[in-house]
C-alpha cells in the first residue's frame, strides 16, 4: 500500500491564522514532530486497511512537498501466511495494530529503541 506524507515540520492548525497567548506559543510552521514520517505513514495505512497487518515499510520517492512510502501489509487469514512457520507469528491476536503501538521498525526507531 503506498502512502503520501507531507514533508517537513508539522504545521499548527489555527483558525484564520490567529494565534493567541504569549510569543513562545505563537509558532506556526517550525513545530517538529516527535515521530518520523515513515511511522506516520505506517499508522495511516494500518487505519485505512484495518484487516491487514503492517509488517514493515520503505521509502519510495519524494519531491519538494511530499514523501511516498510503500507499506508491506500481510493478510493474517490467508492460508499461505498461516501455514508458513517463518511469518505465521503475525497471525497472533497480540500482533493486531503493531504500527499503532510502535512495534514496527520505524516505530521502534521513533521510540529510541
Amino acid at each position: 500500500y503506498r502512502v503520501r506524507i507531507r514533508r517537513g515540520d508539522r504545521k499548527t492548525r489555527v483558525a484564520k491564522g490567529i494565534v493567541y497567548g504569549k510569543p513562545k506559543h505563537q509558532g506556526i510552521n517550525k513545530n517538529k514532530a516527535t515521530r518520523n514520517l515513515r511511522n506516520i505513514a505506517e499508522e495511516r495505512a494500518g487505519r485505512k486497511i484495518a484487516s491487514l497487518r503492517v509488517l514493515n515499510s520503505y521509502w519510495v520517492a519524494q519531491d519538494a512537498k511530499h514523501k511516498w512510502y510503500e507499506i508491506v501489509m500481510v493478510d493474517p487469514y490467508h492460508n499461505a501466511i498461516r501455514n508458513d512457520p517463518r511469518i505465521n507469528w503475525i497471525c497472533k491476536p497480540v500482533m493486531k495494530h503493531r504500527e499503532l503501538r510502535g512495534l514496527t521498525s520505524a516505530g521502534r526507531k521513533a521510540r529510541g529503541l
